[in-house]
């Protein structure tokens, strides 16, 4: 049950339970479901506010028909000698990029494998592409891209002619990633909740912990209207927002 497909009944539950102001790990509980899955589902799908269950279970339904028929993507041969760039800047560049990622925390090889993605103009390459662009090992290649794709950064591709997978990234891997980051509040707030009851919200312990778990989930809340805001805002063509998005976010209603 847990890893099966939501039934439209399940997303109206979801969708009555949002009216009814309930958080996204008590309509999980409701539903036997992983809070992780009904972030997903609501962040998909129109956001907190904008959530509509018929409207859920017709896109789910196209985009299992978009999987089924996608063209497929083709190799990225060499870089062209006229595109007007220059390979050896474009490959100083990524390097730099790898170093900016491992030192803001993400893993070295991880930032290399995400730099070398990043600069490729399909953003797919397949395992023994990154393999020897990157002059490592299929093991760290591999455990890389299962760390991107934990963090929502990657999503793999099924070449069936070519019996291989592709790595692929687009321009949505950063709102993927956002939501991924609030799906981790959400567990954490879910998780922070749990001490609360056990240690008992009346001792100094349990209150730090049940101040934690109701932080965490209007943090997590925040971060997924923020982005589906900005992407509302690029399908509509608005200007985006410069860097003080997630201060004008926070000062707007609604989002609290």
């Amino acid at each position: 049950m847990p890893g099966a497909r939501l039934t439209q009944e399940e997303r109206r539950r979801i969708a009555a339970g949002l009216t009814a102001r309930l958080g996204y790990g008590e309509i999980a509980r409701q539903l036997a479901r992983p809070t992780s899955t009904v972030t997903r589902e609501v962040a998909r799908n129109g956001g907190p506010s904008g959530y509509r269950a018929d409207n859920a279970q017709r896109a789910t339904a196209r985009r299992s028909r978009r999987s089924r028929t996608a063209p497929l993507r083709t190799p990225e041969g060499s870089a062209n000698a006229g595109d007007g760039r220059d390979p050896a800047a474009v490959e100083e560049y990524a390097t730099r990029l790898a170093a900016l990622l491992a030192q803001l925390g993400m893993p070295r090889m991880v930032g290399r494998v995400l730099a070398c993605l990043y600069v490729t103009d399909r953003g797919s390459l397949t395992a023994a592409e990154l393999v020897q662009r990157l002059g490592v090992s299929p093991a760290s290649v591999s455990k890389a891209i299962g760390y991107l794709e934990g963090q929502e950064l990657v999503r793999r591709e099924r070449d069936d002619s070519a019996h291989r997978e592709r790595y692929v990234i687009d321009s949505d891997i950063w709102y993927r990633a956002l939501l991924a980051s609030a799906q981790r509040n959400t567990l954490l707030a879910e998780f922070a909740r749990s001490g609360a009851d056990l240690l008992g919200t009346a001792t100094p312990a349990g209150a730090r912990m049940a101040e934690a778990s109701v932080f965490l989930e209007h943090m997590g809340t925040d971060i997924v209207r923020a982005a589906q805001r900005r992407r509302r805002q690029r399908a509509g063509g608005a200007a985006p927002p410069g860097p003080d998005l997630w201060k004008q976010a926070a000062r707007e209603p609604g989002t609290g």
